[in-house]
């Protein structure tokens, strides 16, 4: 799944093809179509497909920003505001292309499920091949109560502090460390990934719970999480299965990382072990990490 490195990558690559232009249509997917008529909401959450398309019409892109690991798009329609919200889930990609025939891999072309036409010609095309990423056209971010408990950008100056906070409520202390810190109401943006590499580079084990911690060890890791990710972001982000930035780039970031999916730990070599932790996989070294 994207996370924030892969999602920043998108966005900004996103911005300097679409900022600025006009959404003349939407086109949406025959299995998005087929899904909300069986009472499902597969990609268009929130409200009915046709409302969905007439509400984007004509409007302008007026930016597009990061939040966590969601794309913001913001739209503007006769000077009034709107957002269209994009989770990315597990394989979504976006395309700016003339034709959906320069997008180079077939799995993506097969999987199209919005088409934007813009008015100055070009196509922008949302592909997710497994179908767990989302597009939500609301008036403002508090129209969705998730959006609003998301905690802060791990950059921000007051990140740490409200990390350490949240770490000492009752319903975090007794969790496991890793689950906690994949958990975006107490670090935004940090998934299975960039867990694993700051919990490697802090040699603290997974499973430790949050309460053993001590407060010096917490800021440690949580320095770790935001060197890893600005590492990530310099580098495009991790390109691992599906993943994609716009118009199918890749990032290089797989190849830097020393812990996730490894089969033996590149400090001693020794035999890594997984635990499954909140349902992801969680590769740790038995011998560094015993903190």
């Amino acid at each position: 799944m994207p996370e924030l490195p892969e999602v920043e990558g998108v966005v900004n690559d996103l911005k300097p093809l679409v900022e600025g232009k006009i959404i003349q249509s939407v086109t949406l997917s025959d299995t998005v179509y087929t899904s909300h008529a069986a009472g499902k909401q597969t990609i268009v959450k929130g409200g009915a497909l046709e409302w969905f398309e007439t509400s984007v019409q004509q409007m302008t892109i007026a930016a597009i920003e990061r939040r966590a690991k969601y794309i913001f798009i913001h739209l503007q329609k006769d000077e009034e505001p709107f957002v269209l919200v994009n989770h990315l889930g597990m394989t979504g990609a976006w395309f700016v292309v003339q034709n959906v025939a320069e997008i180079a891999e077939e799995k993506f072309r097969k999987h199209i499920h919005a088409t934007f036409a813009l008015a100055s010609g070009e196509l922008l095309v949302y592909s997710d091949i497994r179908r767990f990423g989302e597009l939500r056209f609301l008036r403002t971010i508090e129209e969705h109560a998730p959006l609003t408990k998301m905690a802060p950008e791990p950059f921000d100056d007051y990140a740490c502090e409200f990390f350490l906070a949240q770490c000492a409520k009752p319903k975090y202390e007794n969790k496991t460390i890793k689950e906690v810190i994949m958990d975006g109401q107490v670090i935004s943006g940090c998934g299975n990934i960039y867990a694993t590499e700051a919990l490697f580079a802090t040699k603290l084990r997974p499973t430790k719970k949050v309460k053993a911690i001590p407060k010096a060890k917490k800021v440690e890791l949580f320095q770790a999480i935001v060197n890893v990710l600005r590492e990530s972001i310099d580098n495009g982000g991790s390109t691992i299965s599906d993943y994609r930035t716009v118009n199918g780039g890749a990032g290089s970031m797989q190849n830097r990382l020393k812990m996730y999916s490894h089969k033996s730990c590149p400090s001693c070599q020794t035999a890594t072990l997984s635990v499954v932790i909140a349902g992801r996989t969680s590769t740790y070294c038995p011998s560094c990490q015993k903190e």
